[in-house]
Formats: structure tokens, C-alpha cells, sequence
């Protein structure tokens, strides 16, 4: 009983200097700083779905390239010698 006591007033100590804390600010208050960040964040996402559907049309054409057999090697073709 004496150890829950114990964690509880130092888990209670540990969260009142959280408090105490400064707040520090992540994003600028400036509305042109904020739309600067907020527009940068908007093409990071962008880039990232548009990077997906790339490669989402890369791996469709593999798929296609090798139901139609193409990536295969045919043994009886004529070579240029």
C-alpha cells in the first residue's frame, strides 16, 4: 500500500512541473508563415499519393507485361550474328 501512495505522489510531483513548463509555439502565428507551412504540407501529400499512383501503374504494367509472356525468353529466334 505504501508503494502505490509513493508512485502516486510521484507520478502527481512529476505532473505539476509539466505545467510549470513553457509553452512553445509549433507553428508560426503570422497568418503568411502559416500559410507557408500549411501550403508546403498540402504538396508533401500530394507528392505522396501522386508517388503511390505511380507506382501503382508501374506494378499494373509488370503484371500485364508477364500475363502476356513478354519478359520470356524464346529459344528458337533468329540472332543478328
Amino acid at each position: 500500500m505504501k508503494r502505490f501512495f509513493l508512485s502516486l505522489i510521484l507520478v502527481l510531483s512529476n505532473s505539476i512541473f509539466l505545467f510549470a513548463e513553457e509553452k512553445i509555439e509549433i507553428f508560426p502565428s503570422v497568418p503568411f508563415d502559416q500559410f507557408i507551412v500549411y501550403q508546403n504540407l498540402a504538396i508533401f501529400w500530394v507528392a505522396i499519393i501522386g508517388l503511390i499512383v505511380i507506382i501503382r501503374m508501374k506494378l499494373r504494367e509488370f503484371e500485364r507485361i508477364q500475363k502476356m509472356g513478354i519478359d520470356k525468353e524464346e529459344k528458337d529466334i533468329p540472332l543478328l550474328d
